[in-house]
Formats: structure tokens, C-alpha cells, sequence
């Protein structure tokens, strides 16, 4: 897993621009995750509010675009380069506000690189 630009899509995820990820379920390694509730595609930092249901208390998760491993438009699957535990113990998602919040955002983008860097030590 390389994160170099941890909030563009990888150039074979699938990723088709102007695509509306709404609703689609997400796949981490190891079970669900949740569904995309919204998606932020119109900024330099790409990313996927996904609703978690009751697996994290009912909360939602920041997904950097860098994490989408696969989009699977037939299924509506999101399959993400992560373990559940991994996104669970992402950087707490509160409001919407973090989402223009740039040292929130820089906190989930090193949160995520350092594991890429640990898996490929």
C-alpha cells in the first residue's frame, strides 16, 4: 500500500470522476465497515464519510480517497486497504466541520501513512 497522495483515488480503484459513491457499501479486509453516507470530490482532499451503523457506536469515519483499493459500480462495493480495527482507530470523525479542518485532516492523512509504512517495514 503506498500513500503518497492519500487523498486521490489510485489509478486502478475504479474510480470514475463525477461517479456518486453515495450509498455503496464498504469492505475492508477483514468485514463491513458501513455505507458512504456523502463524499467529498470537489477538493484537493478527497475523501468518504462513511456511516458505520452500530459496529462503532453509531458514528461515521473520514476514508481518505487513498484507501479506496477497489469500486465495484455492479455490487456498489467499496473495498478499502485496511483492516476494520485500522479505521476504527482512525482519528475520532465528530462533524462535519473537520472536514474543511486542516490539521484534522493532516492528523487522518499521517495516521493512515504511518501504517503503510509500518506494513512495508
Amino acid at each position: 500500500m503506498d500513500f503518497d497522495d492519500i487523498w486521490s483515488y489510485a489509478p486502478h480503484s475504479g474510480h470514475q470522476e463525477g461517479q456518486d459513491l453515495t450509498g455503496f457499501s464498504v469492505e475492508a479486509s477483514d468485514g463491513t465497515i458501513g455505507h458512504v453516507d456523502r463524499q467529498a470530490e470537489d477538493t484537493p482532499r478527497r475523501h468518504l464519510i462513511v456511516d458505520t451503523g452500530v459496529w462503532v457506536f453509531g458514528k461515521s469515519v473520514l476514508v481518505p480517497a487513498g484507501l479506496v483499493a477497489r469500486i465495484d459500480p455492479e455490487t456498489q462495493r467499496i473495498t478499502v486497504a485496511s483492516t476494520r480495527d485500522e479505521v476504527k482507530s482512525a482519528p475520532l470523525f465528530r462533524t462535519d466541520r473537520e472536514t474543511s479542518d486542516v490539521g484534522y485532516l493532516e492528523s487522518v492523512a499521517a495516521y493512515y501513512r504511518g501504517l503503510a509504512r509500518t506494513r512495508s517495514s
